[in-house]
């Protein structure tokens, strides 16, 4: 009896502080930037974006703590559950869901704004996977287990893209590669990924400067082709790179410590109305602008701190389906946060993906922090004593 009692403690210790001060502590910068970037937005909804950003900020610590104290090895046999839920979101969002900018992303609610279900896609598809490599174990490397590891994110990769949402179907693509290499497929399958990739590469920005673009037209949305020639071509289509060289601007007029958060100046991008997205996909450009040189290389090395200790806890954990749930979100945080900054730095073409912990979003923080919580219970949970039980 005292034995199963024990394998049923965890060290409070072990959990992982740091990381729990580095998202509050990012959090925190995101609401006062967010409070920046909305000060003159005329809402409709009940509540206002900053309003619903502390409600996001104060929901996604419950959520955290709370999912952090669960014994992810014992919740791992119902890894079903999330994966299918939000399966059936997405399946009811495309056939009911409302049409907004020609796409079915949200579920909306009257007065209080909208929820993006694929946000919730990425937490359940890294548990899922989770579950699906500790089934399979040393056979992850057998052509059978690949397919099936893939074949595992298929439904809610072809759901998200069918809404149209390009971004997040890249993610989902993405954490899938992550979990199979951190599950410990063999080095000749990475090597052999790597080779495949090269020609594909190669090929897909052939077609970029085809005159025609027939297959480019045939794969992706219009508004997806415009922004990929417009990243490629910006001389031909300013109007569509209007945004990302404005946000350039605004980041290097910021100088070194910026303008000040709350600016007035009506040279800013969110009081001269630059940018429509200042305060989501842009985000970067108003902490450049606000915060400058300085406050953007704070919030980097946040998410950085960020990434490392969720890496840290995955290399502590004995088990791998731990080191795969760690490992997996903390690569997924690297990624997005790259994308976000190089979007708003034009580095990369035109996407809406969110900046974890910063950019406003009810949807991604609350994603977000479950995530967190994830990489905190393998903090609890992942590590044994010397006995073999936690004590």
């Amino acid at each position: 009896m005292l034995g199963t009692i024990n394998e049923e403690r965890f060290r409070l210790r072990d959990l992982n502080f740091r990381l729990i001060i580095y998202v509050i502590v990012l959090s925190m910068i995101g609401i006062l930037v967010v409070y920046s970037a909305t000060i003159n937005e005329k809402s409709t909804s009940l509540v206002s974006t900053y309003v619903k950003q502390i409600m996001g900020v104060g929901a996604g610590i419950i959520l955290m703590i709370a999912v952090s104290i669960l014994d992810y090895k014992k919740m791992l046999r119902h890894a079903w559950i999330p994966y299918v839920f939000a399966i059936l979101l997405l399946v009811y969002l495309l056939l009911f869901g409302r049409e907004i900018y020609g796409a079915k992303r949200w579920y909306y609610f009257p007065l209080l704004g909208t929820i993006q279900p694929s946000e919730f896609a990425k937490p359940a598809l890294i548990f899922f996977l989770a579950f699906v490599a500790s089934r399979l174990k040393e056979k992850i490397s057998a052509v059978w287990g690949i397919l099936l590891f893939f074949l595992s994110a298929m439904p809610l990769v072809f759901l998200v893209i069918k809404e149209p949402d390009l971004s997040t179907t890249i993610m989902l693509l993405l954490i899938t590669v992550c979990a199979l290499f951190i599950a410990g497929v063999s080095y000749k399958w990475i090597v052999a990924f790597i080779l495949i990739m090269i020609p594909v590469c190669i090929f897909a920005v052939i077609m970029v400067y085809q005159p025609e673009q027939t297959l480019l037209n045939k794969v992706l949305e219009p508004h997806q082709v415009e922004r990929i020639n417009a990243y490629f071509f910006p001389e031909q289509f300013p109007e569509k790179v209007y945004q990302q060289s404005t946000s350039v601007m605004a980041i290097g007029s910021g100088g070194l410590f910026g303008k000040g958060l709350n600016t007035s100046s009506l040279e800013s991008v969110k009081n001269g109305n630059f940018l429509s997205e200042e305060s989501s996909d842009f985000i970067f450009a108003v902490i450049g602008e606000e915060l400058g040189f300085f406050g953007s290389c704070v919030i980097i090395l946040l998410v950085a701190l960020i990434v490392f200790e969720c890496f840290h806890t995955a290399a502590r954990c004995n088990d791998t389906t731990g080191k795969i749930i760690a490992g997996t979100v903390g690569a997924m945080f690297a990624l997005q946060s790259f994308i976000n900054m190089g979007v708003a730095l034009l580095l990369l073409p035109n996407t809406g993906i969110p900046l974890p912990f910063v950019s406003a979003g009810m949807s991604s923080l609350l994603s977000s922090f479950l995530l967190i919580g994830m990489v905190l219970s393998v903090s609890l949970w992942g590590r044994k004593s010397k006995r073999g039980s936690f004590s």
